[in-house]
């Protein structure tokens, strides 16, 4: 995935976790499944982040950022912060 692609994959999902928020905020909260997706949402901007972290690495050390690879939800959730 290109790095431009990649910055509007993270803002589609930026723009709907913003929107899964509002929708908690109007008094009804979220249901069940809007709880599951924004918990998606949340582990599918981890991923892409640090895909894009590789992708600049990579390319900031002259090596070829489209060897970069997503990593599975399992390595990049266990990060420490």
């Amino acid at each position: 995935m290109a790095d431009l692609d990649l910055f509007h994959h993270i803002n589609a999902l930026a723009s709907e976790e913003e929107q899964l928020y509002a929708s908690a905020n109007d008094g009804s909260g979220l249901s069940a499944q809007q709880r599951e997706r924004l918990d998606a949402i949340k582990v599918e901007l981890d991923r892409s982040y640090d895909l894009l972290h590789q992708r600049q690495a990579r390319a900031e050390f002259g090596l070829n950022p489209d060897e970069a690879e997503l990593r599975p939800e399992e390595v990049v959730e266990r990060y420490q912060q």
